[in-house]
């Protein structure tokens, strides 16, 4: 069933879950050798095609060529191996803001044969303890700016006995770039097996005990060849950007796997803000985009301020649904398509999305080649076309939870099932209504949070805005919004009521927000995703 690892630390596979508890795998047209390292399709195997001198990564001022960054990855990899101790099996953990020097590590361990663990910066010690001891994490590769939490963590750890400082600037300054430096640029790479896992992506849950993803080499392979080739159409000229860490598979997927996969370059910002987006897209001509909704919202008041996005040919949206008003605001702008998509960490990145000839608003849109989609009910029989229900999805990808009894709530009956609620129209493309716990359910209607918020930003007055149930004894919940005016609006009981009825008049009138509060700014994570359960902490 599955190949001959070369493993020498076996704790990944021994920690998979059992067969029959992994969903159904659809693997026809996703064909790759036996013995697979990720990490020399994406950097040694784009030299041999005669790409060596295009430029690969741009970030803190620098641009890397292909070549470079083949050379870069092979020293730091003989210098983990042979300074460092790191053996095919070890789970590595990386901490780190977007830079060159993160996805260099990452490939450099990948080549080595680890099981690579990438971590967001603004991680504090105790959540960093949760990932180590979950992933028996023995070695830390760690920007030299964020060493603190990270040796506060080996402190107390049973499992971290390393902890390896890299210069993420442009200056190769610290202690792994020095015992890099005089290594030859050739090494062995390890000849992992397709089905040996290179990757544990760490879900990011609020509360309890961390969820561990377990990503094959293939699977790297499989997105980028199953989204970004068929629905974005990379080509070498193509120049990435995006606002996700590269600690999110989503991040990981769109900035890194899908540019170096395809000969293209990928443009990495530590401070991914959509001011900071603008900026380098107009520099260096960016053409595909990675960013939540809230961002290209800002994006678009950018614009309006002389803001030039004209280089960017797609736009990809996730990590939330996109709001109606902005797709058609984004297309009516700029006359290019805005991508709305939908991906989870355990299934590795995006599975149903709309395409560049199939683009519609207020739609996800249908399953990306290779996967299978459908809206069940609780006891997983396939529901009507335009019935609510759970989303159910299976393909190449799927949910393998690191020793985690949870597998069994993700994956049933050989379909993934993503804590999504959708519809599916009677043209097959599928439509989000919430995140299962995120559906209102008021006086005995149920009424899906993103629609009343796509409602109320189509006015005017609106900037931003969240939608949330609160609680009541008379009807159980009522819809909540939290909003964000534009400025110059006066956050009183005239606006308040002007809202209300707008919605009355744009949806379905008990779906209007009895409870209206007027807020500054709303919680984000670093992605630009809304936080809502920090706003239901309030209610």
């Amino acid at each position: 069933m599955l190949g001959v690892s070369a493993h020498v630390d076996t704790f990944a596979r021994d920690n998979l879950p059992p067969y029959e508890a992994w969903p159904q795998l659809l693997l026809d047209g996703f064909d790759y050798p036996d013995r697979l390292n990720v990490a020399v399709e994406l950097t040694d195997r784009l030299v041999e095609r005669g790409l060596g001198n295009r430029t690969a990564l741009i970030g803190n001022g620098r641009r890397r060529t292909y070549k470079e960054l083949s050379d870069w990855t092979n020293r730091l990899a003989h210098a983990l191996v042979e300074d460092y101790g790191v053996q095919p099996g070890n789970r590595v953990l990386i901490r780190s803001a977007n830079n060159p020097a993160m996805v260099a590590c990452w490939l450099a361990a990948t080549k080595a044969g680890a099981v690579v663990v990438n971590t967001m910066p603004m991680l504090r010690a105790g959540e960093l303890a949760k990932i180590v001891d979950k992933a028996e994490i023995t070695v830390a590769l760690c920007d030299t700016r964020l060493m603190d939490d990270m040796l506060a963590c080996a402190a107390e750890s049973q499992f971290l006995k390393r902890v390896v400082g890299f210069d993420g600037t442009a200056n190769h300054d610290a202690e792994l770039d020095s015992a890099a430096l005089d290594k030859p640029v050739e090494f062995e790479v390890v000849q992992t097996s397709s089905d040996d896992v290179a990757l544990l992506g760490f879900t990011s849950g609020t509360t309890g005990v961390p969820k561990a993803t377990m990503h094959f080499h293939r699977d790297l392979l499989i997105i980028a060849d199953a989204y970004a080739k068929n629905v974005l159409r990379v080509t070498p000229d193509d120049v990435f950007v995006g606002s996700p860490p590269l600690a999110f598979t989503f991040g990981l997927g769109g900035l890194a796997v899908f540019p170096l996969r395809f000969g293209a370059a990928a443009t990495l910002l530590e401070s991914a803000t959509p001011p900071n987006m603008m900026a380098i897209i107009e520099k260096y001509r960016a053409t595909i985009s990675f960013t939540a909704p809230t961002a290209y919202h800002a994006m678009l008041k950018g614009m309006e301020e002389g803001a030039d996005l004209s280089s960017l040919r797609i736009a990809v949206s996730a990590g939330e649904t996109l709001p109606a008003p902005i797709f058609e605001e984004w297309t009516r702008k700029t006359g290019k398509p805005i991508l709305d998509g939908i991906g989870s960490t355990e299934m590795l990145h995006i599975f149903i999305t709309n395409r560049l000839d199939d683009c519609t608003p207020a739609t996800t849109g249908r399953p990306v080649d290779g996967y299978e989609a459908r809206i069940v009910d609780e006891d997983m029989n396939e529901v009507p076309r335009g019935t609510i229900g759970r989303l159910a999805v299976r393909g190449p990808t799927g949910c393998r939870y690191l020793a985690d009894d949870r597998q069994g709530e993700y994956v049933r009956g050989g379909w993934n099932l993503t804590g999504d609620t959708f519809i599916q129209d009677e043209d097959e493309r599928f439509h989000f209504a919430a995140r299962s716990d995120d559906m209102i359910v008021s006086a005995g209607y149920n009424i899906a949070g993103p629609e009343v918020e796509a409602a109320l930003l189509a006015h005017e007055h609106v900037q931003e805005c969240a939608v949330i149930g609160a609680r009541d004894g008379d009807r159980g919940e009522i819809v909540e919004a939290h909003i964000v005016l534009v400025a110059g609006i006066a956050a009183d009981e005239t606006t308040t009521r002007r809202l209300q009825d707008h919605v009355k008049a744009t949806i379905a009138p008990y779906k209007y927000p009895r409870s209206v509060k007027f807020v500054d700014a709303l919680p984000k994570t670093q992605t630009g995703k809304i936080q809502r359960f920090m706003l239901r902490g309030k209610t």
